[in-house]
């Protein structure tokens, strides 16, 4: 269960985050807000805005590109056989689906499933950065291109920084990102499921390692001032 980081309401649960009126009251106003969103064309052919899904203070958030024609459908991340996979792997280092937080780059399905567009990624950005400033988790697991360029801010690809974790700031909170394969592009490639796994297994002692606390600026010393010369009377 992810950490509770927030003050205590009344009625709290500290096991049972879930239900923690202080977390999940905002992500809930939050997923209503985004629901009538028509920030770009991808509102026009949707049937429905996919927010994300899981536990609303979850230590391991997953994110993921955009939804396809069943997350479309049913209105949750990852329930096709991609999200079978990605349940698959979580029941190996003993969590599931509750346990952490699910969501895409993009919102809305692209038609067809094609990649997202830039315009779509400017559009939509601010909504994933939202969530995780909401939930705060320790752990930011990029699944596939599209989320690892976004969140990292830099262009190189998954298939040179899978399995690199690096330190950076997301929605003002210090988090581990984690590049990762996508199940999607693993499902019919037994090698990169391989490496997958592999990587997968690396979760539970990154979400069990402190982050570094932001460097103190260093201090700006006053330049001396010139020595004024004294006129002669």
């Amino acid at each position: 269960m992810g950490k509770c980081t927030r003050p205590p309401s009344a009625g709290c649960q500290p096991t049972n985050c879930l239900n923690c009126p202080s977390v999940s009251a905002e992500l809930l106003a939050f997923r209503d807000e985004v629901s009538g969103c028509t920030r770009c064309a991808l509102a026009q052919g949707r049937t429905q805005v996919v927010f994300g899904a899981g536990n609303p203070a979850a230590e391991l958030m997953f994110v993921g590109e955009a939804p396809g024609f069943h997350e479309d459908k049913q209105g949750v991340p990852f329930v096709g056989q991609a999200g079978k996979l990605l349940e698959k792997l979580l029941a190996g280092i003993g969590l599931a689906r509750d346990d952490v937080y699910i969501c895409n780059v993009l919102k809305c399905r692209p038609p067809g499933n094609r990649d997202p567009q830039p315009e779509e990624i400017e559009a939509c950005e601010s909504h994933l950065f939202k969530q995780v400033e909401l939930i705060r988790p320790r752990v930011v697991a990029t699944l596939g291109n599209f989320a690892t360029k976004l969140l990292s801010g830099r262009p190189t690809g998954i298939t040179r920084v899978h399995g690199q974790e690096q330190e950076v700031e997301l929605g003002g909170n210090r988090v581990m990102l984690y590049p990762l394969y996508h199940p999607a592009a693993a499902l019919y490639t037994p090698k990169m499921l391989e490496v997958l796994a592999s990587d997968f297994r690396r979760l539970p002692e990154l979400m069990g390692r402190s982050l570094l606390p932001e460097p103190e600026p260093e201090p700006v010393l006053a330049a001396p001032q010139a020595a004024v010369q004294l006129g002669l009377f």
